[in-house]
C-alpha cells in the first residue's frame, strides 16, 4: 500500500506544467476527497516534500498558492491547516437568482460591475436572443462576492433596444433583477442552462482569486419572459472549491 501510494505521488518533472502546480493540483483534489490533512492539519512541509520528491520551496510555493486560493490557511507557529469553509450551493431552477440561491448560506452577498459596452451581436449571441447577427446588444462583465470572496466571474448580453440603460441601472442596484424590474420587466425564467468545468483562465484567475490549475463550473444559460422571449444570454464561471451547483428535482423545482 506504501508503495502504491508514493508511487501515485510522482511528479511529471518533463510534462511541461511547473512542479509547484503539479503539487498543488494534486493536494487539492485529495483534500477534496478526504485523502490529505488528517484532523484538518496538513503534514509538514519536510513530509511532504519527501513524498512528492521535490524540496521544501517547491512545496512551500503550491502550498501559498492554496492559501491564496482559499483552500489552506497557515497560522504563524502552529502550521497549514484545511479551510473549513463548504461550498455554497447555488441552484439552477426555473428562477435562477443569485441573492435567492445563496440566502441563508452567506453574509454580504454582492455584484460589481466591471465592464460594459454596445457591441454587434455574434452569432451565438444573435441566435440565443432571437435577434439579427449584428444588432445591438449591451454586455455586461459581472463580478459576485460572497461572504467577502469572489465566487463566480459573468458575462451577460441583453438586447440594447429592448433594455437600453441596463449597465447604468445595473452599476446602481447591482442585481440583474432588480435592473430588469426598473426596465419593466418584472419576472423572467430560466429557459436552459448547460454546465460544463474547465481549468481556470488568466481572467478568472486574477478575478475570482484563484491559484493556477483551479476549475471553474461554468454555466451557459438563456432566460426568458412570460412570453418565451429571450431576454439574456450569459457565460457564469463559478469557482468550484467555493461553489456547488445544485439540480432539484422535479418537486423542487420553482
Amino acid at each position: 500500500m506504501a508503495q502504491a501510494k508514493k508511487k501515485e505521488a510522482v511528479i511529471e518533472r518533463r510534462s511541461g506544467v511547473a512542479l509547484w502546480r503539479q503539487i498543488a493540483d494534486r493536494m487539492r483534489r485529495e483534500i477534496g476527497e478526504g485523502l490529505l490533512g488528517e484532523e484538518g492539519r496538513m503534514p509538514p512541509e519536510v513530509a511532504l516534500a519527501e513524498r512528492f520528491g521535490v524540496n521544501r520551496h517547491t512545496v512551500r510555493t503550491a502550498i501559498a498558492a492554496l492559501v491564496q486560493e482559499g483552500v489552506l490557511r497557515a497560522e504563524q507557529g502552529r502550521g497549514t491547516f484545511i479551510e473549513g469553509r463548504r461550498r455554497l450551493a447555488y441552484p439552477i431552477r426555473s428562477r435562477t437568482r443569485f441573492s435567492e440561491g445563496l440566502a441563508g448560506q452567506s453574509r454580504g452577498l454582492a455584484a460589481d460591475l466591471l465592464d460594459h459596452a454596445v457591441e454587434p451581436a455574434s452569432l451565438d449571441v444573435a441566435k440565443a436572443l432571437c435577434l439579427s447577427p449584428g444588432a445591438p446588444v449591451i454586455r455586461l462583465e459581472t463580478l459576485s462576492h460572497a461572504d467577502g470572496r469572489p465566487v463566480s466571474r459573468a458575462r451577460g448580453w441583453f438586447d440594447a433596444e429592448r433594455f437600453a440603460g441596463m449597465a447604468e441601472i445595473f452599476s446602481r442596484t447591482r442585481s440583474i433583477t432588480a435592473s430588469f424590474r426598473e426596465l419593466g420587466l418584472a419576472d423572467y425564467l430560466r429557459h436552459s442552462t448547460t454546465v460544463t468545468a474547465r481549468h481556470a483562465e488568466a481572467g478568472d484567475l486574477k478575478d475570482l482569486q484563484l491559484s493556477p490549475g483551479a476549475i471553474v463550473l461554468v454555466t451557459i444559460a438563456i432566460n426568458v419572459d412570460a412570453q418565451g422571449q429571450p431576454v439574456q444570454y450569459s457565460e457564469t464561471r463559478f469557482a468550484a472549491d467555493r461553489i456547488e451547483l445544485h439540480i432539484p428535482g422535479a418537486d423542487e423545482t420553482g
